[in-house]
């Protein structure tokens, strides 16, 4: 084979190694993801009812909900949220809409009743868990609803204390929660704790509101025989989560990138390009390079977990990076398009 044919062959290799690069990339970024999560304990109205099955809710709060604001909202458990919310939820979120983070999809969960199942609680030490789908670093906020709470009034932040009685920053995680302990203030009758979890490594945060009832002994009003009668709130077990993942509609702005297992998937795209001594395959392998420049930071929260992902990102991070991908990958055509036209007029020329 003459040098010249050679030469070819190694340029037309090195095109398609640079054009399954960001192909490669494409799928990573577009492949959906579950995330992020909600309070399983004391279990959030959103998580209690997807427990109860979106299709066919056992309680009339969860019909309610679903009648109000259709199934998809209970398959997306996990993801009420404010992508932008930066520590200000007191000042985004309107009265009566705290439940559903003003989003639309969830408006079922502001609905005002004395009727949503709730958890059993007694005043004193507690330990909380928050089923974390897709963790990330951060800290989270409980409140409680002040003596007097209506139940049947759309909630306000004014029903709330002022301040939360438990924050935590970074708790640990076991078998996919969020681990943490507080001390339960002293309550009695129907009441709600409303939880933030804002990340500290992204602008976006998460709410959930956790119907519960105190035992007798607590200080305060709220409650009466609506308390006494309340259907018990249950989580929803590994396999419910499991078996409804398909169904979910909730994907984590390109969260799929942070992944350790996504990551060395990337890296090795890049790999396949970095001995190109081309100019077009040297920019085509710095992309995936960037990409893996953003993954996580080696810091992990207290008790943490080493497969945390904990950097941030919008919703519109998998779209961009498709079009990037896209744009290198048809970059990568029309180069092996120019080779092939050079190698037909070299073989011409060497007749």
């Amino acid at each position: 084979m003459s040098a010249r044919r050679k030469a070819t062959r190694t340029r037309l290799a090195t095109v398609a190694a640079v054009g399954v690069a960001p192909l490669a990339l494409t799928g990573l970024a577009a492949a959906p993801a579950v995330a992020h999560g909600s309070m399983t304990d004391p279990v959030s109205r959103v998580a209690g009812c997807f427990a109860e099955g979106p299709e066919n809710p056992r309680s009339a709060a969860c019909k309610a909900a679903v009648a109000a604001g259709g199934t998809q909202a209970l398959y997306d458990w996990n993801g009420v949220n404010i992508a932008n919310a930066a520590g200000k939820s007191k000042e985004i979120i309107p009265d009566g809409k705290l439940c559903s983070a003003a989003n639309d999809k969830f408006k079922g969960l502001d609905l005002a009743r004395a009727d949503w199942p709730a958890t059993r609680l007694t005043s004193g030490n507690r330990t909380f868990r928050y089923k974390g789908t897709a963790p990330h670093k951060g800290s989270f906020e409980l409140y409680v609803t002040k003596d007097g709470y209506d139940p049947t009034k759309p909630l306000k932040w004014s029903d709330l204390e002022s301040k939360p009685f438990l924050k935590v920053t970074d708790p640990r995680m076991e078998s996919g929660d969020y681990v943490f302990d507080g001390v339960v203030p002293v309550k009695s009758g129907r009441h709600l704790i409303y939880s933030i979890w804002q990340r500290s490594d992204s602008p976006e945060a998460f709410y959930t509101c956790s119907d519960v009832v105190f035992g007798e002994g607590g200080s305060g009003s709220g409650g009466g025989a609506e308390a006494s009668t309340a259907p018990t709130a249950s989580a929803p077990s590994d396999q419910e989560i499991a078996d409804g993942t398909d169904e979910s509609s909730v994907e984590h702005g390109g969260h799929g990138d942070d992944d350790p297992k996504t990551q060395a998937t990337v890296t090795a795209a890049a790999d396949t390009t970095s001995d190109s001594d081309s100019d077009a395959g040297s920019a085509a392998s710095a992309a995936p390079s960037e990409a893996a420049d953003d993954s996580a930071s080696d810091a992990e929260p207290a008790g943490g977990s080493e497969n945390l992902a904990e950097t941030g990102g919008s919703s519109t991070t998998p779209y961009v990076a498709i079009g990037g991908a896209t744009a290198l990958a048809l970059g990568a055509g029309a180069l092996l398009a120019s080779v092939r036209r050079r190698a037909v007029s070299g073989g011409r020329h060497s007749r």
